[in-house]
């Protein structure tokens, strides 16, 4: 946050709480339950908004944090916490942590559509923004009062007052464009840059339609996202109505084609949140979807594809049966007539190489998959450190052989040197550049499991490996042990081998800061997996593993 906006904020913030009216008699202030939570704001907001967000500021959650990343990370974070802290000091001699935090409940962030006026003047080449509106709990009257009172000396603010519907509207003007609050039932405090937009809250609060209210929006306020110690969470009622009036906003923006429109709609609503458990940060969303509308075929992965792969790997992306995947996306090409020719082109391309695209390329690959990429300091790989290998399971071997002999005459007619080899027993096809090694290998791990990898080295790794498979490794167990299951597979990453690879290509060009390496070195890998119980509803989650606060 910028000096001027925090010297800025925090008169506005006390200023509404000292003239808004909510706060009168010590024993009343002394009495009063915290009704902060997402659901008792969302009745605030006006139903018009296209979605809103709830910060939880319960300083446990938050506190949790602390256990995580290394002393050099701590280090930095906390300097930057000092420095804001500093900026909130400000001509206000005014702490977050003493005159704010105790008073603060949670924070709601609606989005809320701009005027209809202003969007029909707007400048063709100055799209309008969207209102956004903060509802403050406040969980400590008491505290509240004493941080107003501590402000009632600021000068650096123009405060006007005005009434609308019984309701006092602080509007404040110093750096920037005004600002307006006010303070509602006594317990939530009200901001935002658009004066509209706080006289809808009022008729929000006075019985007019609420974000609360909003068709689908009630549910999913109330389950919300089962993440421990909850740091925020997203609520989007209204999908395909937001993406829509966003687009609308905007008008650069093309209009949406109706395709679009309609792959849209197979979204109802997105719920999301994060929060952080003894394994880090977790990430968790659930998209509720029209079954009559979803075309995407779900299938579970049994994830034993990653076995395949060695410790060695730094990325990984694994799941199951691409030939669906592809039927699926021709079936809806036929409704997108740039994408429907895209297809076309790469059919008549390979065709005349004698490969069918749709039987010969993608046709077999109708088990699990893996794609990763493995550290190698070796042949090709030398330079850049890693390469990458696909692995796949098929129930049609001898349309997978015969796809790849054909690959394999493709490349002799580009001079390349197609030559067998056995590792560890098992016959791999290497493609060699002259004098310079091979460029890409091919085999058969069993009877049923194919891999490609670019550079001789990998086919070395795969065929013959003599270490652990990935799945066996700890930073695996660590990133994806807790993620759901069953699921379609897995996004992975290990964060300590990535960063050696990042250090390596930076140093070629421009170090790291250490700042970054440290926040690097305070992460352990990223894990992400989708699973569908159902035609109706698709969940997500993702693991920012981190590190424990002793990790080194």
């Amino acid at each position: 946050m910028s000096e001027k906006k925090s010297s800025f904020l925090i008169p506005v913030i006390g200023t509404a709480v000292i003239l808004a009216g909510g706060i009168a008699a010590y024993m009343y202030l002394k009495g009063g339950a915290d009704s902060s939570s997402p659901l008792s704001s969302a009745k605030l907001v006006p139903g018009t908004a296209l979605m809103a967000a709830y910060i939880d500021t319960n300083p446990e959650s938050w506190n949790k944090l602390q256990q995580f990343g290394t002393p050099q990370a701590q280090k930095i974070l906390g300097k930057e916490l000092e420095n804001f802290n500093q900026q909130m000091l400000n001509d206000s001699k005014i702490s977050y942590e003493a005159d704010i935090k105790p008073w603060v409940g949670g924070v709601m962030i609606a989005v809320l559509p701009p005027d209809a006026k202003k969007v029909s003047q707007t400048n063709l080449r100055s799209p309008e923004e969207p209102n956004i509106l903060l509802v403050v709990g406040i969980k400590d009257k008491i505290a509240a009062l004493k941080f107003a009172n501590k402000l009632k000396d600021q000068k650096n603010v123009k405060v006007q007052e005005s009434d609308y519907k019984g309701q006092k509207i602080i509007e404040t003007t110093g750096q920037g464009q005004p600002t307006y609050t006010t303070v509602l039932n006594n317990d939530h405090l009200l901001f935002t840059s658009n004066k509209q937009a706080v006289e809808k809250a009022i008729d929000t609060y006075k019985g007019e339609p609420s974000f609360a209210t909003k068709e689908g929006a009630n549910d999913i306020l109330r389950k919300g996202v089962d993440v421990k110690n909850s740091l925020a969470q997203v609520y989007v009622p209204d999908y395909a109505n937001m993406v829509q009036k966003l687009t609308t906003f905007n008008p650069q923006s093309k209009q949406l084609p109706p395709q679009t429109l309609a792959q849209i709609k197979q979204v109802k609503s997105l719920t999301a949140g994060v929060g952080v458990d003894d394994g880090g940060l977790r990430v968790k969303a659930i998209v509720n979807l029209d079954p009559q509308l979803n075309k995407f075929q779900y299938q579970t992965s049994a994830a034993k594809i990653v076995g395949q792969f060695p410790t060695e790997t730094l990325a990984l992306v694994s799941g199951q049966g691409i030939s669906k995947s592809w039927q699926t996306l021709v079936e809806q090409s036929k409704d997108y007539p740039e994408l429907n020719q895209g297809l076309q082109q790469a059919r008549t391309q390979l065709k005349a190489v004698q490969i069918d695209l749709d039987k010969d390329i993608f046709g077999w690959m109708n088990g699990e998959f893996g794609l990763g990429a493995i550290q190698s300091n070796q042949g090709l790989l030398a330079n850049v450190g890693f390469g990458g290998a696909l692995v796949l399971d098929t129930s049609d071997r001898k349309t997978a052989e015969a796809t790849l002999t054909k690959l394999d005459n493709l490349a002799k007619q580009q001079s390349l040197n197609v030559a067998q080899k056995n590792i560890g027993g098992k016959n791999v096809t290497e493609w060699q550049i002259p004098q310079q090694g091979a460029l890409m290998s091919h085999g058969w791990l069993d009877d049923d499991t194919v891999f490609l990898a670019i550079g001789g080295p990998l086919a070395e790794t795969l065929a013959a490996r003599k270490g652990a498979a990935l799945d066996q490794s700890d930073t695996f167990k660590t990133v994806t042990g807790s993620l759901q299951t069953p699921n379609g597979g897995y996004f992975y990453l290990d964060m300590d081998k990535t960063t050696t690879i990042i250090e390596r290509l930076a140093a070629q060009s421009q170090p790291l800061p250490s700042e970054a390496t440290a926040i690097l070195a305070s992460i352990r890998g990223i894990g992400v997996t989708v699973n569908s119980p159902s035609k109706s509803m698709t969940q997500m989650e993702m693991l920012l593993s981190l590190k424990p606060s002793q990790g080194k």
